[in-house]
């Protein structure tokens, strides 16, 4: 059965799902919470976590030596191969089971966690191929647009307009010049897969899509929308506000992926415009002071409204067609 709001609250209550307080990350960020998000569901489906981590914000905030934020089974890996490392784990406990060396009744879910860094850029190469083998593990992007570990360099999610230190806004540029690279559909077209978009703002959606990827047959990937509250100045306490703008504004469309069915699973009728998510953030602030600000911010109104108008085709082309 589905879980419910109150089943959850409880759990988040009563324990650490799989990671703890005390961890260093910055206050306000929204990537342990996308971390508690997707393990307490697991747990509370009855499944034992098994945790694979990129380098990156989460994994070096957590893991400080000689401490460890992560009281699960928990998998240090280099930026490039968590997708492949994870999918070396799945394979020996499925090689386990079938010696009788693991009960055939044991739940373990396999999630490999990685910023937009080691996903979109650096670890897409292995990530692909663990997706294309066909590995049952959860791959879950912390997406904060940005390899904001090393200090806010422009990676493939960063938007235009965005100021970063490797593409600032300045006299003669306006950031970035080229659109954010669309991973969901990069990962979407690897074909036997699940892949889904989620936002802070609305948990019972993410937590629903990730009950759906356990439970499916196969590899699935998950986008989480996950401010960083220090390089996007916003304050502390703003980073579920955002993804909530994210979503209104059609920024971050929320839909999922069903080996080629497309479903959005949160229409917005009555979309608010993206300007006023630029606005509410100070990285995009030296784009703002501008002369050519509108017309940066019109491209990207432009890309977002034609983006969502082609995944309700893609809802309607696929609606009545059957999952295989």
């Amino acid at each position: 059965m589905p879980l419910n709001a109150i089943e959850l609250a409880k759990l988040f209550h009563d324990k650490n799902p799989g990671i703890t307080q005390g961890h260093r990350m910055c206050p306000g960020c929204a990537a342990p919470n996308v971390v508690k998000f997707a393990l307490m569901t697991a747990i509370a489906k009855g499944y034992e976590p098994v945790v694979g981590l990129a380098t990156g914000c989460l994994e070096v905030s957590t893991t400080i030596y000689p401490y460890t934020a992560w009281n699960i089974p928990y998998i240090h890996n280099a930026f490039e191969n968590v997708a492949a490392t994870i999918s070396g784990v799945e394979t020996a406990f499925r090689a386990a089971k079938k010696r009788g060396e693991i009960p055939a009744d044991k739940k373990l879910a396999f999630f490999a966690f990685a910023g937009d860094g080691g996903t979109y850029d650096i670890g897409l190469q292995s990530l692909s191929g663990a997706v294309e083998r066909g590995h049952k593990f959860i791959y879950i992007v912390y997406d904060n647009e940005g390899y904001m570990n090393t200090g806010n360099q422009r990676s493939g999610s960063t938007p235009p307009g965005s100021d970063t230190t490797t593409a600032p806004v300045g006299k003669k540029l306006p950031g970035k010049a080229q659109l954010k690279k669309n991973i969901v559909e990069i990962m979407a077209a690897h074909e036997n897969v699940y892949v889904a978009t989620v936002a802070l703002s609305e948990p019972m959606d993410f937590m629903k899509k990730i009950e759906k990827a356990l439970e499916f047959d196969g590899p699935s990937f998950i986008a989480a929308h996950s401010a960083c509250v220090r390089f996007w100045r916003v304050t502390d306490d703003k980073a579920v506000e955002t993804s909530k703008l994210a979503v209104e504004t059609l920024y971050w469309p929320l839909y999922e992926v069903e080996r080629g069915v497309y479903r959005v699973t949160k229409k917005v009728t009555n979309p608010r415009p993206v300007a006023d998510y630029i606005k509410s953030q100070g990285r995009f602030k030296p784009l703002l002071s501008r002369p050519d600000a509108q017309e940066v911010i019109d491209e990207i109104q432009e890309y977002v409204n034609r983006r969502y108008e082609r995944l309700l085709a893609l809802e309607e082309a696929t609606k009545d067609k059957p999952i295989r």
